[in-house]
């Protein structure tokens, strides 16, 4: 897709600051996080939306939610146990699919975000 935003980013011909590379997917910073950390990961290969998938995507697909988990850690917002065994810190995952899901560039991303919500409030 030659006017796609994430196939450039992907194929370096636009800047991003990357955290994770390998031959079928590629991390990097949001440029408008909405958390302290704000992660995208996506496929190099272009696949519109997470509805474009089919079985043959399994593998691809897991590939990129189990980055998730590596990620958070290396951010400093992976989920961690207190002394308690409290959890601690925490981070969500999430694809939004369509125009009505959220989608605002049609290439399948993951988003990881984390940190303290800024209206997170202290109990």
């Amino acid at each position: 897709m030659e006017n796609c935003l994430f196939c450039k980013i992907a194929k370096k011909q636009i800047p991003s600051t990357i955290v994770y590379e390998d031959e079928e997917l590629l991390a990097f910073k949001d440029i408008h996080p909405h958390a302290p950390v704000h992660l995208l990961v996506i496929p190099k290969t272009h696949i519109s939306t997470l509805s474009d998938c089919n079985a043959g995507h399994a593998p691809l697909l897991g590939k990129m939610l189990a980055l998730a988990p590596r990620l958070a850690e290396e951010h400093g917002v992976a989920v961690g146990y207190d002394e308690d065994g409290a959890p601690q810190r925490g981070y969500k995952t999430l694809i939004n699919s369509g125009p009505d899901g959220g989608q605002e560039i049609y290439h399948l991303h993951l988003h990881i975000i984390g940190g303290p919500h800024p209206w997170r409030t202290e109990r």
